[in-house]
């Protein structure tokens, strides 16, 4: 059980403050395309604020930053501008990421939030920040008093911003992390039934322990999107040239044997050639979308549902003529009386799209993380935040104590 502390816990008058948040938002010719990670932030920066912190260092990944070229598109400084409108202030840009020249930008900054470069920067010096570097969190935790993580969607990660910095700093959650933690307990440990959940995307390699850990506590798993395909190749299908993932037709074959009662494929599909059933596909056809009887037989097994937790699409999605099956099962669950939990990444960038953001019990803003939450794979984060509760105590008057 997670005993971690929250931003209400932390005196934070006259403090310094690091804010570990997720700016790794996508970015199309030079535009931000969802900012929902942005505004999510900006409760708990203004929080901070609010009560009195002396200086805020935001602090965010973006992209991957494997060679030199890539800090240009992975330049953190697009988010400035954003941040600045939803804080309704002015925020200071630091150029570097560590080092004297990171204290020299501290020195010289005016305003009391501050945005840093890309902490994966960092990652063209021998991989400091996504080898988890001791030094480099120990730098980072030495620039403040207090560290609040806010970033779900980067939970997974053991990298140097998500991991080693917290060890060597009183430390707790944002209101964006405690919401998605809360959130997703809440839906897990819920009895009521029937419970189902709602699998897409391409590959079962990255549902295989959210699948383990949650089979026998569901009624019901659906699968959609490219992975329905290595199950059904798994059955014995022909699937044409549709998406597979061949080291794990084993795990598909085996898990059908044990749990087929429960366990809803589709029917027929959208292929490049029109729609078919699947004991009728091609040699040369490919499985793009979930057809429309299968539509009406997932939303007939999704009629009586008390919750779900839905984490994919059910094609490809980025061409419209293959997102009707994914608009037809969100905008259904949208309107049922069902508690949702919708994954994040780009499950929750689809939802935005077609306008449901706003009809569901959770959108997640994780990802991979979502998915390694449900699974039981909890980040090294979660066992340094419990540590520091700990180590610090959980209330406001221990804590200003410590600081002071």
């Amino acid at each position: 059980m997670l005993n971690l502390k929250t931003v209400n816990d932390f005196d934070f008058n006259g403090k310094k403050v690091i804010i570990r948040v997720d700016f790794n938002v996508p970015v199309v010719d030079g535009k931000i395309t969802d900012d929902n990670r942005i505004v999510k932030s900006i409760k708990t920066i203004k929080y901070v604020i609010d009560n009195g912190a002396k200086e805020v260092i935001l602090m965010s990944h973006m992209g991957k930053v494997k060679k030199e070229e890539d800090k240009v598109s992975n330049d953190l400084r697009i988010v400035v501008p954003r941040l600045e409108s939803l804080l309704n202030m002015s925020v200071d840009f630091l150029e570097h990421t560590s080092g004297n020249e990171l204290l020299n930008d501290l020195a010289n900054s005016k305003n009391c939030v501050k945005l840093m470069q890309n902490t994966r920067y960092e990652d063209l010096n021998n991989k400091r920040e996504s080898n988890n570097d001791e030094n480099l969190g120990r730098f980072w935790a030495s620039l403040a008093d207090i560290a609040i993580f806010d970033a779900f969607g980067a939970s997974h990660r053991n990298h140097a911003s998500t991991s080693s910095m917290f060890k060597h700093i009183n430390c707790g959650v944002g209101f964006l992390v405690n919401e998605e933690i809360s959130k997703i307990e809440e839906i897990i440990n819920d009895n009521s039934h029937p419970f189902i959940i709602v699998m897409g995307g391409a590959k079962v390699s990255d549902k295989i322990s959210v699948i383990n850990n949650l089979i026998d506590k569901c009624d019901r798993l659906i699968i959609g999107g490219a992975m329905s395909f290595t199950f059904l190749k798994a059955l014995g299908y022909n699937v044409g040239k549709s998406l597979v993932d061949d080291n794990h037709i084993e795990f598909c074959r085996n898990l059908m044997e044990k749990y087929a009662s429960k366990i809803s494929l589709p029917f027929d599909v959208v292929t490049n050639n029109g729609i078919k059933t699947i004991n009728n596909i091609l040699d040369d056809e490919m499985g793009l979308d979930i057809g429309p009887e299968t539509v009406k037989v997932f939303e007939e097994n999704l009629k009586t549902a008390s919750r779900v937790i839905a984490n994919g699409t059910m094609g490809k999605n980025e061409d419209s003529k293959y997102a009707l099956g994914s608009k037809e099962i969100y905008t259904f669950l949208a309107n049922s009386n069902a508690k949702v939990l919708v994954g994040g990444g780009d499950t929750a960038s689809f939802v935005n799209d077609i306008g449901l953001s706003d009809k569901f019990y959770h959108i997640s803003t994780g990802g991979g993380a979502t998915l390694e939450y449900l699974g039981g794979n909890l980040g090294s984060i979660f066992e340094i935040l419990n540590s520091s509760s700990v180590t610090y105590g959980k209330n406001k008057k221990r804590n200003k104590e410590i600081n002071n």
